[in-house]
């Protein structure tokens, strides 16, 4: 099974084509203005606009109200609306009824009885996605978590895992988890919010060699 790859953050072109020409099968755009890979809705629909087909578009959203998540949908289109934030299992399953895209939902793994908890989401998105516990921000913190949490979990539905992924660790984790698909975003940084095309590189290639 290959490893789906999600670059995350991303927020100028240059780091756009460079995540889709190293491999990604994902790439997002975080539109939440405390984080600092904020970007502001007319410059992400610019970046939308060099996504190919065959290569999934995700939307970042922490807490966002009806109203406005349906204008940045309309500007986006994305092919995946991902929520970070304390969004309900009722307030998603209505989202995805009324906009019909493909939805994530951002999981802090602390301890085991969470992927227990994650049932109530069985219904209501696509996918988990167990990032590390929120901290200052509901994630892009750049720490991971007890990878061995998942070892020997039997999932119920289609997950994926992030949390501080780094070209360096990326294999390991794989190998811990057996996860089907890896997002990175802080991990392939030199400063908050500012990514590097070498380390978006290298961390697909080390996804790959996995």
């Amino acid at each position: 099974m290959t490893t789906q790859i999600k670059i995350c953050g991303l927020s100028t072109p240059e780091t756009m084509d460079a995540a889709i020409d190293a491999g990604a099968t994902h790439v997002g755009l975080v539109h939440y203005e405390k984080s600092p890979r904020h970007i502001e809705l007319e410059d992400a629909a610019k970046l939308r606009r060099r996504v190919p087909e065959g290569v999934k578009l995700v939307l970042v959203t922490v807490a966002m109200q009806p109203q406005y998540l349906a204008r940045c949908y309309e500007a986006l289109r994305p092919d995946v609306i991902q929520f970070h934030g304390s969004e309900t299992p009722e307030w998603m399953a209505l989202v995805r009824k009324t906009i019909k895209t493909e939805t994530w939902r951002a999981l802090g793994l602390r301890e085991a009885a969470t992927l227990e908890r994650a049932r109530q989401f069985e219904d209501c998105c696509d996918l988990l996605l167990f990032d590390a516990p929120a901290k200052s921000l509901p994630g892009g913190n750049g720490v991971s978590f007890q990878w061995d949490l998942l070892q020997g979990w039997e999932p119920f539905m289609p997950w994926a895992l992030a949390g501080g992924l780094t070209p360096d660790n990326v294999a390991a984790a794989i190998a811990t988890t057996g996860a089907p698909l890896v997002d990175a975003s802080s991990g392939l940084e030199t400063a908050p919010g500012e990514k590097s095309v070498d380390l978006i590189r290298a961390f697909c290639e080390a996804v790959r060699s996995a």
